[in-house]
């Protein structure tokens, strides 16, 4: 028997990363090419984009709630965006660091993790790395560059270089110390890479967050505490982290099952969207197959649209990637069976300037759909006004733990 079916809820909250609504808009309206968004269109996309876009959109099946929410939190940022998603709204306020991070503070985390750095400007990921990888492999100092557009703290080191286990105890000293000299970041991140056979830098899956303490008890918190399985897929358990009964990240393609046909859009296979939907497919097989009587909670991020195609505003890339989200959304509601709930969201948008993308902060999707069933009026009593949080609270209706959700704002 299937597991909705069964009673056994199962619920996905899928994030498409950066894919806010104005975003959605600015990618269409720049590509006058054909776009095919089938799933999107009949989940109903359509209904929260600007009248002369709805158009570009197919058939719309009229059975889910389709609407813009507009965040209540202060930041565009992911790790904002996400705990808004379980409860929490943030207030404050984070920095950019156009001209690096102070002095004092390089000389202290220098003398805290043994090791001189190099660079401490502002630059885009790879740019960063690559135009300081040959300083960094001779000398051993490691990279630390500020973000274009996060409140955060980046340091790059290959592999060969700097032991992964010392990589992220640099990270975790970096964002401790940074709270201690009251630097206003959400994350410090080691950006690990190797080198390609070609010479090519290549970050990869050992990158790790150190990430500011949750400050209130979430919808994960809740769910977990009521019985219910709870899985992270892709990089949400480094945004939201709390305890997951388990924590799913793909990145080795032995592990890509090609029974579902998952592709890779982007020219030198840099995609990481296969690697979670694949992670996604894996936790519903589990959801219907184990034993779990209070149900199933996975909450995934699809990041390429921020990562990969935001910041170097690659409109074509964008939508491929879009379109791929859309072409694997079929193997998703499969795995979620008939009774099984279905959200989409997005945690931020993403503005195209001239030098480069910047997260920002505008209206967001949010779709929801009840596999095999018309839920259009289903969730009427959704709260506008109250943001990302109104998605956790329909999660907790979900999971029968309504009366123990709570918003708290910091």
């Amino acid at each position: 028997m299937d597991a909705a079916m069964a009673g056994k809820p199962v619920v996905l909250l899928a994030v498409l990363d950066a894919v806010g609504v104005p975003t959605l808009e600015h990618l269409l309206r720049s590509h006058r090419g054909k776009v095919r968004l089938p799933n999107l269109s009949r989940l109903g996309v359509g209904r929260i984009v600007a009248p002369d876009l709805e158009a570009r959109f197919g058939k719309d099946g009229r059975r889910t709630l389709a609407v813009a929410l507009e965040a209540a939190s202060a930041s565009a940022d992911s790790v904002v965006g996400h705990r808004e998603m379980v409860g929490i709204v943030d207030s404050r306020t984070f920095g950019l660091f156009p001209r690096g991070f102070p002095p004092a503070y390089i000389a202290a985390l220098e003398a805290r993790i043994g090791r001189k750095t190099i660079f401490n400007k502002m630059a885009a990921g790879l740019e960063a790395i690559e135009d300081n990888a040959d300083e960094h492999e001779r000398t051993g100092r490691p990279i630390v560059y500020a973000s274009k557009c996060d409140p955060l703290i980046q340091i790059a080191m290959n592999e060969a270089v700097i032991p992964v286990k010392e990589q992220h105890a640099i990270a975790d000293a970096a964002f401790e110390l940074a709270r201690e000299a009251g630097i206003p970041v959400t994350r410090a991140i080691a950006r690990a890479y190797v080198r390609a056979a070609g010479g090519e830098v290549v970050r990869t899956a050992n990158r790790h967050d150190s990430v500011l303490p949750m400050e209130a008890k979430t919808l994960v918190d809740i769910l977990a505490g009521s019985g219910v399985w709870t899985v992270a897929v892709g990089k949400t358990s480094d945004l939201v982290n709390t305890q997951y009964h388990e924590r799913i990240k793909l990145a080795d393609r032995t592990f890509l099952d090609p029974g579902l046909g998952l592709r890779f859009v982007h020219p030198k296979a840099k995609d990481t969207n296969p690697f979670v939907t694949q992670g996604v497919v894996n936790a519903l097989d589990a959801a219907r197959a184990a034993y779990r009587p209070r149900g199933t909670f996975i909450f995934a991020n699809f990041v390429d649209c921020d990562s990969l195609y935001g910041h170097t505003r690659d409109i074509p890339g964008a939508l491929a990637s879009i379109a791929e989200f859309d072409r694997t959304i079929p193997l998703l509601e499969h795995g979620l069976g008939p009774g099984g709930l279905l959200i989409l969201t997005a945690d931020h948008g993403m503005e195209h300037r001239p030098d480069y993308g910047y997260h920002h902060k505008e209206p967001l999707p949010l779709i929801v759909g009840r596999i095999g069933r018309d839920c259009s009026r289903e969730f009427g009593r959704l709260n506008h006004g109250a943001g990302l949080t109104e998605i956790g609270r329909l999660v907790a209706e979900e999971f029968g733990c309504a009366k123990s959700y709570r918003v708290t704002r910091v």
